[in-house]
């Protein structure tokens, strides 16, 4: 008998964890060892990895049902490990990070464990449901623990959510049963190495109503404008550790099943398949596309500078910059794409540490509200310069990831000249500039909140509060470390990533 594969066990070890704090066991120390032990395997990992060859490793398959094509797979490719690698620093950082549980600990630190579970099992999974299937596994915890230890108005945030993302999933389902039945009936499989080959050859041409079903449900577990009002107040009412796992990780599902089956499943051609409107004008589906894209880099980005608490602000700053990972996408070159694949991963490390910090900051003060707070940089001066750092990492500063991702996808849609037809190249530059005013739109409020929280006066009743403690100041200073290796080093991340982006 075969040893299991090493991405079936990183799966697997949370969830036997998970059982073990339920019936008992130590919980802050068990999730606590289980996160550096994930974060260790996935590490090795990486590290095996033959980048210069590129493709799926650590393959393995346990049939489910050979007449519908199901197997229950794993493998990863350059990828892949760059999200499993943001999961476990992002695990790592949310488990030590959580501050003490008064009522159900054990439950809570068990949810946590299944959020990363699940997690890991989507972002390894070569088989279409059960990529879907372990993304639900992740959301289910992460409703419960909305509703039981959230704060706010905790309960209208989790019926909200649940409504948002059931309803988005649901349309995602039916998008992959559409390109399931699409494939010809002997040879229907989930495997999704085998539909993108099938796509390459030409065997499978799925009707457009898969294509968008698809981006709708995938877009709207990744808050593409206008789906994406349920982020901010689930994010401004949930845990500490649930808004960094969702915003920082789980929330990358939708982005990546774009790029895994989306994108290499529907040739340019459909997006340059133009709609007909009144008066004899008619639009693209790549227009459709970008208008959606200035949704979220405009009309979310004003929404977010008028926002009046840090959490909120935060929910909607998530939001606003998924716009960007969009748009390297929506370009649709290796520059572009690679762009997006690298700010994932910074916008995943940068968010984590911004909703970890203003959780922590929550638990110190009661209030969030911008009006509150002030001058906090004296009393706090380790845990000001952590939030300066991850402010500067989110607007874009040189040095950080995100100023790599984003460079490269502002560059990547502009380079696209000779390969969209029909007037689309000026709508996308016209979207690119777009993103560019962004850029100083998220500048405009990150900085004002930032100035807020940490100077100014600095009311009596904040002079006595302690500063962070060293174990949670090393879980911030581990998302931050890493998105200045990046930042310094992108071609330690893109020689993951670009091999597994290529277009055929």
């Amino acid at each position: 008998m075969s040893l299991p594969s090493p991405l079936f066990c990183l799966t697997l070890i949370p969830i036997v964890a998970a059982l073990f704090i339920m019936v008992g066991a130590n919980a802050p120390f068990v999730a606590r060892a289980v996160s550096v032990l994930m974060l260790a395997l996935t590490g090795v990992l990486c590290f095996q990895y033959p980048v210069s060859q590129g493709g799926l490793w650590f393959v393995s398959q346990y049939p489910v049902s050979e007449q519908l094509g199901l197997s229950l797979s794993f493998g990863a490719d350059g990828l892949s490990l760059a999200l499993l690698l943001l999961s476990a620093i992002v695990t790592a950082s949310a488990v030590w990070m959580i501050p003490p549980i008064k009522s159900r600990e054990n439950l809570f630190y068990a949810c946590v464990l299944l959020i990363s579970a699940g997690l890991f099992g989507a972002f390894s999974s070569t088989d279409v449901l059960f990529f879907y299937a372990f993304h639900e596994l992740a959301l289910i915890p992460t409703f419960l623990m909305i509703g039981i230890w959230g704060s706010g108005d905790r309960q209208s945030a989790a019926w909200k959510a649940m409504i948002y993302l059931a309803v988005g999933s649901f349309v995602l389902l039916l998008g992959i049963l559409g390109l399931y039945l699409a494939i010809p009936a002997s040879q229907r499989t989930f495997d999704m190495t085998t539909i993108q080959s099938m796509a390459a050859s030409g065997v499978l041409n799925p009707p457009h109503w898969v294509y968008w079903t698809l981006l709708i449900g995938f877009g709207s577990l990744v808050s593409l404008f206008p789906f994406h009002s349920w982020a901010p107040p689930v994010y401004a009412s949930a845990p500490m550790p649930v808004s960094m796992l969702h915003a920082g990780a789980l929330k990358k599902f939708g982005v990546y099943g774009i790029l895994r089956i989306i994108t290499p499943i529907f040739p340019d051609s459909i997006l340059a398949t133009r709609v007909a409107l009144p008066f004899g004008w008619s639009i693209s589906y790549l227009d459709i596309f970008l208008v959606l894209i200035i949704g979220n880099l405009l009309y979310i980005g004003l929404v977010t500078i008028a926002q009046k608490r840090l959490d909120w602000m935060l929910g909607y700053a998530s939001a606003m910059h998924m716009g960007y990972i969009f748009l390297g996408i929506a370009a649709w070159n290796p520059l572009s794409l690679s762009g997006s694949a690298v700010l994932m991963v910074a916008h995943g490390l940068s968010i984590a540490a911004l909703f970890a910090l203003s959780g922590s900051l929550r638990e110190r003060t009661g209030t969030l509200d911008l009006a509150d707070l002030g001058g906090l940089a004296k009393s706090m001066p380790r845990f000001g310069l952590l939030f300066g750092m991850a402010t500067m990492a989110s607007i874009g500063l040189p040095g950080f990831a995100n100023f790599a991702g984003e460079i490269m996808v502002f560059l990547g849609s502009f380079g696209v000249a000779n390969q969209i037809p029909q007037g689309g190249l000026k709508f996308l530059q016209v979207t690119t500039i777009i993103a560019v005013w962004g850029f100083v739109i998220s500048a405009v409020y990150m900085l004002r909140a930032y100035r807020c929280v940490f100077f100014g006066p600095r009311p009596e009743r904040w002079a006595h509060l302690p500063d962070l403690a060293p174990v949670s100041r090393y879980a911030i200073i581990l998302l931050i470390a890493t998105l200045l290796v990046i930042g310094f080093c992108p071609q330690l991340l893109l020689s993951y990533v670009t091999p597994a982006l290529l277009l055929p």
